[in-house]
């Protein structure tokens, strides 16, 4: 993506519950609570205190439970009717869970073949309406690597960088920073479940965003 967006620049962050955090229906957007009380919110205040230039409105249009699957069943009302210029996706932790805690309804799973279509699906849709894409990757607390959800959300997560790197597109990795301070940290100092972060996982959330930001809208 180049980093010659016409400002001010609205970018759509949509996604799951991570992104959620309780944002007003039916639009995330506006003050005060309208962004959730999560990463969403944290972000907006970063970049409009360091970066005022990048002029960025962002506009959360996360839903609690979502997969990657119900992001392209609501993509039109919930994505192009917004006519954002950027839009963010951060999506698949939900593909993955549904395996585990729903494993009588396979109705509800995800296959990893359908993620990356439904991902190939938006991106697709995107720029066809001429909205750039940044993807951001699921991400499961847990450093056990051999731990079976821990498992599936690593393949999900390379398959969504294949996604990005074959469409071109920025990608942000999630799971390796989290995994940074898992060598410091026990994964329920960072979130109860292991997938919802406390305030310290929405943190390494922003930061990560901000740094890929950097690069697209300039340091």
């Amino acid at each position: 993506m180049e980093n010659n967006v016409p400002k001010p620049v609205k970018l759509v962050i949509i996604g799951d519950s991570i992104s959620d955090c309780g944002r007003m229906r039916p639009i995330g957007e506006g003050h005060m609570d309208a962004l959730g009380d999560g990463y969403v919110r944290m972000l907006d205040a970063v970049v409009k205190v360091e970066h005022p230039e990048w002029q960025l409105h962002l506009v959360n249009m996360g839903i609690g439970g979502n997969t990657s699957r119900d992001l392209v069943g609501r993509w039109q009302t919930d994505l192009l009717a917004l006519a954002p210029q950027v839009v963010l996706i951060q999506i698949g932790i939900n593909d993955v869970w549904r395996h585990f805690d729903r494993p009588l309804q396979p109705e509800l799973h995800v296959s990893l073949a359908e993620y990356r279509s439904n991902l190939d699906t938006m991106i697709d849709s995107a720029v066809a309406a001429g909205c750039g894409a940044i993807l951001c990757s699921p991400f499961f607390l847990e450093p056990n690597r051999e731990d079976p959800m821990r498992a599936m959300a690593d393949r999900y997560r390379a398959e969504m960088e294949r996604c990005a790197k074959a469409h071109g597109l920025p990608y942000i990795d999630l799971q390796t920073p989290f995994d940074a301070l898992a060598a410091h940290y026990y994964s329920c100092s960072m979130s109860a479940d292991r997938v919802h972060p406390n305030t310290m996982g929405q943190y390494v959330i922003v930061r990560a965003m901000k740094e890929t930001f950097e690069t697209i809208f300039g340091a």
